[in-house]
């Protein structure tokens, strides 16, 4: 066989790979929904039972990144899980986390207007940065 040649079985796992990435891609933007406000909330694991209502206390861990990838906050690097209530967060905490049950994980993505806005917080988010938040719902307190 030359070296540039390729095994049928290859070329047919390469042609087969090639014709299900689309199917990939497009399984994934089902799962990714745009709310009104402008979150854009993509499931990534569906939990189970019920889901928390804006004046429950969550138990969450997440990670924060900006839009390029820089992370900025995470409780998975603190090694402890936060607790807060779901209404004493950004707005888009409060609107997406309320789309998960408790086991899910999700990726939140933020406009500046449900996040910090034209503030920005304490030296570490800039104004009207865009932010994604992957969060595992792990408890729920009523």
């Amino acid at each position: 066989m030359a070296a540039d040649a390729v095994p049928a079985s290859a070329s047919v796992m390469a042609a087969a790979a090639t014709a299900s990435a689309p199917a990939v891609a497009a399984s994934a933007a089902v799962n990714k929904v745009t709310t009104p406000s402008g979150l854009i909330f993509q499931s990534l694991k569906d939990g189970t039972g019920v889901s928390p209502a804006a004046t429950d206390v969550v138990k969450v861990h997440y990670r924060g990144t900006f839009q390029d990838g820089r992370e900025f906050d995470s409780s998975y690097k603190r090694g402890q899980p936060a607790e807060f209530p779901l209404n004493r967060v950004i707005k888009c905490w409060t609107e997406g986390v309320q789309r998960m049950k408790v086991g899910g994980k999700a990726k939140l993505t933020c406009p500046p207007n449900i996040a910090y806005g034209a503030a920005g917080a304490g030296g570490v988010i800039p104004p009207n940065a865009t932010l994604d938040f992957e969060v595992e719902l792990l408890d729920i307190r009523r």
